[in-house]
């Protein structure tokens, strides 16, 4: 049989190893340390009580309380190796999961959350807790069981018994509420959803007068929870009673049973009180587990979702460093299909742009131009072709090392949670020289000035509301921040007012005196005046491309007299634009 490869989660709590066979060596001499208590009532009632013998009752407290406390002192330790383990289980797999989230979000729009942040929570809290300690406790089960009927059969028949009801009681329990639950929280999250889709509309309700409706319509889906919610908490709370009563009617039971064979001089009133002490002590691992039982369910699930993630996400190769690039851009008869969608945007797209040259990109809706900026950044996976800068496969790039050589600005921007200067530079280190300078590139400095705080106020969740032309502006300093060497913007004036286009045209005009490698995609063809070449995009496939004086004189001619120019007769024929300057 082929061995199964052990998972990334596995392995990684295999580095812990070390130190969870120590917390293990400590459960050991915690649970031999547990039987102090019935030995010292055994000696009090059998030896002391008898003898009179207050010397001995006094060394007996000394030694037995001196016990108590390394135990204690085992505790605690046991329990900081184990919040260690956890702290050092999220330090390996934090920024894996991390990672895979984002790609997982860009491979499956919409599938990605931060549920598998709380799923390692998940794992580490149950590794630190209650649960794990109940695992650790179980194996001395069947020892105090054993020394319990070593007592008296009778007794330890009595223990066995109330333990299999009260593991019986918790496993009804959890039958009989597992499935309502679960309907219980689904109906609850679809509930939340709703609400948080109407919030991100909440102008257009708003506006026209719906928000009583949607009102209506939260309040049958919150209702259905709470009755899920209702049923089985009846459920539950009928099981629990019938627990509670079974632990306090048990230990009545062992010193019952205990008192009649002391009355029968089958045993002494010291071995019945330590036999009570016993039971508990065997029936502890056991009460642990049912009640970390859900916990310990939580954990199975959300580490079965890790394992999930990751085996879908694999780790990103390691790739030897490459030099800085200088900017050369080649499309090698690339397909590419959206994540999830049946049929390719762009086919066979095949294009060279040499180092310092600026592109414009145009074409009708559904082209495929957003689609072309996101796999020339490196954001969409291509099924077939390649994309390569300076020669090299983009795949081939540590993506950390070469996220600072390119500037990209989505066609929806989207700024984030801290001061305007942390979104400019990225959220690296603030370069107070260079985050200036990006922004008067983009002809945003003023504007920043202006604000509360200027470069100091906060944007996002609690920050200053900005227009769209406003986060446009700031999201292309941000692509500018220091000088990459390859942009693609995607429709950067897309929300700009007049002031803004002109910042625009001006930033576009420096990018060329750089010698900055850009391609700018736009609907508007006012924006092109200083770029070098133009391509058209139809249907996922260039159908022109070439210097712009050329490509916008056909434009501008009538519709009917423009000749058809296949700048890429086949798809695996690169057009090569700027090859002769």
């Amino acid at each position: 049989m082929t061995k199964q490869k052990r998972t990334e989660l596995a392995l990684a709590i295999g580095k812990c190893r070390s130190a969870l066979v120590g917390a293990g060596i400590f459960s050991f001499f915690i649970n031999v340390l547990m039987l102090v208590s019935p030995i010292y009532m055994l000696q009090i009632y059998d030896r002391v009580l008898s003898s009179r013998n207050e010397t001995t009752l006094i060394v007996l407290t000394i030694i037995c309380g001196a016990l108590l406390a390394v135990n204690s002192a085992l505790e605690v330790m046991r329990s900081r190796v184990l919040v260690r383990v956890g702290g050092r289980i999220d330090e390996i797999m934090n920024r894996r999961i991390f990672d895979a989230i984002f790609e997982l979000a860009i491979r499956r729009p919409g599938a990605a959350s931060s549920q598998s942040l709380r799923d390692l929570d998940t794992v580490r809290e149950f590794l630190t807790g209650q649960g794990l300690f109940a695992f650790f406790d179980a194996p001395w089960t069947p020892i105090y069981f054993i020394t319990v009927f070593l007592i008296h059969p009778m007794l330890g028949w009595v223990a066995v018994v109330g333990g299999i009801v009260i593991f019986a009681l918790a496993v009804v329990n959890e039958l009989a509420t597992r499935k309502t639950l679960g309907d219980a929280t689904t109906s609850s999250l679809g509930a939340s959803r709703f609400v948080d889709g109407s919030l991100r509309n909440v102008e257009a309700l708003q506006a026209m007068g719906m928000v009583g409706s949607v009102y209506d319509r939260w309040k049958q889906r919150r209702a259905r929870t709470l009755q899920l919610q209702a049923a089985a908490s009846d459920r539950a709370g009928l099981i629990t009673a019938l627990s509670k009563f079974v632990r306090v009617f048990l230990q009545m039971a062992i010193l019952g049973g205990g008192a009649y064979l002391v009355l029968q001089n089958e045993t002494t009133a010291g071995l019945m009180i330590a036999a009570s002490i016993l039971m508990g002590r065997a029936l502890a691992p056991i009460e642990m587990a049912v009640a970390t039982w859900k916990q310990f369910l939580a954990t199975r699930t959300a580490y079965a979702r890790l394992n999930e993630l990751l085996a879908a996400i694999p780790a990103a190769e390691e790739h030897m460093p490459l030099p800085a690039p200088k900017g050369e851009l080649f499309v090698d008869s690339v397909i590419v299909a959206p994540p999830g969608a049946p049929a390719p945007v762009l086919r066979g797209v095949g294009f060279r742009v040499a180092a310092g040259d600026v592109v414009g990109v145009i074409g009708p809706s559904g082209a495929g131009k957003s689609t072309l900026a996101r796999v020339l950044v490196g954001v969409w996976p291509v099924q077939a072709g390649k994309v390569r800068i300076d020669g090299a496969d983009i795949n081939t790039w540590d993506r950390v090392l070469l996220g600072p050589h390119i500037g990209y600005l989505p066609q929806d921007v989207e700024l984030f949670e801290g001061t305007i200067a942390e979104n400019i530079a990225r959220f690296g280190d603030v370069d107070p020289q260079a985050t200036v300078e990006a922004a008067k590139r983009a002809g945003v400095h003023e504007l920043i000035l202006k604000l509360p705080k200027g470069y100091d106020t906060q944007v996002g969740p609690g920050g200053q509301a900005l227009s769209g032309g406003q986060r446009q502006r700031i999201g292309l300093a941000r692509a500018m921040y220091g000088d990459p060497v390859l942009l693609v913007l995607d429709e950067p004036n897309s929300n700009l007012d007049t002031e803004g286009e002109e910042a625009l045209a001006r930033a576009m005009a420096q990018l060329k005196e750089r010698r900055q490698t850009a391609l700018v995609i736009t609907h508007r063809l006012n924006i092109l005046a200083s770029v070098d070449y133009i391509m058209v995009l139809n249907q996922g496939q260039i159908e022109q491309f070439g210097p712009r004086d050329q490509i916008l004189a056909k434009f501008a001619r009538p519709a009917a007299a423009q000749p058809q120019v296949q700048a890429q007769p086949q798809a695996h024929t690169p057009v090569v634009a700027g090859g002769t300057k």
